[in-house]
């Protein structure tokens, strides 16, 4: 089969033996698939990250030395099945899987192991498990994009924000940009989305983002609606007023009500804020501006060291999260709500190349005022993104 393959950082267009399907697995024809930004790490810095994986107990993150055929967002459809598989579709079937298969007892990671090549090709292997058809005659431009925004999909989740609350989104590449679909899709009333590229504000926009600002000009903390709690003064006035209200009630055990609310986590909190940047120094900015009893969400992948003030967020009584990836409930229903129309994904992509055309799409996507998503169509022919 034509695939592109990465080696020393290089990319080359390349006929390869076409992977077969083993136990539990299927072949799938590649009808799309996006370029991540993992990719473009990957591509130079895969040792890094190789030795990032090992020291978590991940053994087969791909080398430089490797010839591995990238790509992790993917849709297809199915073409044959392996030995032992239940043949729930019928070939023809347009699906997505998650990017993993397992051989054995060893899962390999789809695109970014030498042992689970991806979908810069014309044929993929996927876990049957791991696999969900496409409703709703959904669009394979679409339905590539289930993984990146099921990645989204899970930090939404994991940020636990209410409907009332204001979420802040800091980097409006794809990853932000998919956050935004997410956090309007989930209810959320207030999304700010802070970026210093004017094709991304125009993105964020487009994605649903209510307030957009240029952080050389202004402050998005400033821009945003000003909520209960915005400094150290509000915190502590907040303790006397409702104190003063509580000892005015003769007999009161007030104490039983903070317990109650202690039991519910119902206490007065600040914003939730994104940071979709991942770079060295956004962390530790977030944490000096951020309002007291905010919960601060990493979804970017800084791979540099990194210095914070611990002092800053324990002042402020701040939650710092980390989130990565998604689990197969999140995926499936990513992808469902994709398809009933819920989240539209459309603004992220902003072109598509065939296989020929990948290395120069690698090299549009390091201008962030050109593009967002590009995606591959291993039968296209077009070569300029």
């Amino acid at each position: 089969m034509k695939a592109v393959v990465c080696s020393q950082g290089k990319l080359e267009v390349a006929d390869i033996a076409s992977p077969r399907p083993g136990p539990g697995q299927v072949l799938v024809r590649v009808l799309r698939c996006g370029i991540c930004g993992s990719d473009l790490h990957a591509r130079l810095h895969c040792d890094e990250l190789a030795a990032l994986a090992a020291a978590t107990g991940y053994d087969h993150f791909m080398r430089s030395d490797q010839r591995v055929v990238l790509g992790h967002e993917f849709c297809g459809e199915v073409v044959e099945y392996g030995p032992g598989c239940r043949k729930r579709w019928r070939a023809g079937t347009r699906v997505v899987a998650l990017p993993i298969l397992r051989n054995g007892r060893q899962p390999h990671l789809t695109g970014l192991s030498a042992a689970a090549p991806g979908g810069y090709a014309e044929l993929v292997v996927v876990q049957e498990s791991m696999t969900f058809p496409v409703p709703n005659g959904l669009s394979a431009d679409h339905a590539a994009l289930t993984e990146p925004m099921a990645v989204a999909w899970h930090a939404v989740r994991r940020g636990r924000v209410g409907k009332g609350q204001t979420a802040f989104v800091v980097g409006c590449g794809p990853i932000g940009l998919a956050v935004i679909c997410m956090l309007k899709a989930s209810g959320v009333r207030t999304v700010v989305a802070s970026d210093f590229s004017p094709r991304r504000r125009e993105l964020a926009a487009r994605c649903g983002a209510d307030v957009v600002v240029d952080p050389a000009a202004e402050s998005p903390w400033e821009a945003a609606p000003k909520g209960r709690i915005t400094g150290a003064n509000d915190v502590l006035n907040l303790g006397f007023d409702t104190m003063q209200r509580l000892r005015r009630i003769p007999k009161l055990p007030w104490w039983h009500l903070f317990r109650l609310l202690h039991t519910l986590d119902a206490a007065p909190t600040g914003p939730v804020i994104f940071e979709c940047v991942g770079v060295p120094g956004i962390i530790d900015g977030i944490l000096t501006a951020a309002p007291p009893r905010s919960r601060v969400v990493v979804v970017g992948v800084c791979m540099q060291a990194d210095t914070v003030h611990p002092a800053m967020a324990i002042n402020k009584e701040l939650e710092l999260r980390f989130v990565l990836g998604y689990d197969p409930g999140e995926f499936r229903d990513t992808l469902h709500m994709i398809a009933a129309g819920k989240v539209d994904p459309t603004p992220l992509v902003t072109a598509t190349v065939g296989l020929d055309g990948v290395d120069n799409a690698f090299a549009a996507l390091g201008n962030p005022e050109r593009h967002a998503k590009i995606l591959i169509d291993p039968a296209s022919t077009t070569i300029v993104p």
